[in-house]
């Protein structure tokens, strides 16, 4: 069925509980996985009188989101290699995560994403929106929501 699936994490506890069924779906069918974590750019914004946070901080906190990103790579290479699944581990700069996401799974030429969701509804899922509908409603690929 599924031969190479794309598991994006944001490192969450809902987030890992995902990564560990979507390796044990991977293993069942004998599928390879690509790991994923977006780093969401930095844009420049002007706060106060007139101050902006420069390049130089912009890049630092960049630099230290995809440090953080690689830590849940590696990890989930951990479980992969565990569970005798070929792993390969990516860490990118997008827009946002969806997007990364998306366009992730496409360059990888993966055929299927397997994610969690948080499971925000009503007030929470308008403010802090969802990256799991917006990849549902953007992808074209099968999209697999674990809960």
């Amino acid at each position: 069925m599924f031969k190479h699936i794309l598991i994006p994490t944001d490192g969450s506890a809902v987030a890992s509980k995902a990564v560990k069924a979507g390796i044990e779906l991977a293993k069942q069918l004998g599928a390879r996985v690509t790991g994923y974590y977006a780093v969401e750019a930095i844009q420049p914004r002007v706060y106060g009188e007139g101050y902006i946070i420069d390049n130089k901080t912009i890049k630092v906190f960049e630099q230290r989101a995809r440090e953080v990103g690689q830590k849940h790579i590696d990890s989930m290479a951990k479980i992969a290699g565990a569970a005798g699944v070929k792993f390969t581990g990516l860490v990118t700069l997008s827009e946002t995560p969806y997007e990364g996401i998306i366009a992730a799974a496409k360059k990888q030429k993966c055929d299927a994403i397997f994610m969690a969701s948080h499971g925000r509804r009503g007030l929470a899922g308008v403010l802090m929106g969802s990256v799991t509908h917006k990849v549902l409603t953007h992808s074209k690929l099968p999209v697999l929501v674990y809960r």
